[in-house]
């Protein structure tokens, strides 16, 4: 499984309890030469209420570096 389906599933927003959510990929250009040559090297995971919109962002490479603790940071983001 990979973050964002992860993410999806455990799920809870932090403003209105509601489950559902929307995980959307988006890559960026950084400062310098990246932007100047429009070279996206950052990539975020925007995951959203599907109730209230609420959104929150995360860094998947700092969540990925934990992979075999991937159930015990969700718990934490989510209060599993």
């Amino acid at each position: 499984m990979d973050i964002a389906s992860a993410i999806a599933q455990r799920f809870k927003c932090s403003k209105c309890g509601h489950d559902g959510a929307r995980v959307k990929e988006v890559a960026m250009t950084g400062a310098g030469l990246s932007k100047i040559f429009d070279i996206q090297h950052n990539h975020y995971l925007f995951v959203s209420c599907q109730n209230c919109g609420y959104t929150e962002v995360y860094d998947p490479r700092a969540l990925a570096g934990k992979r075999g603790t991937l159930s015990t940071i969700l718990d934490v983001l989510f209060g599993g």
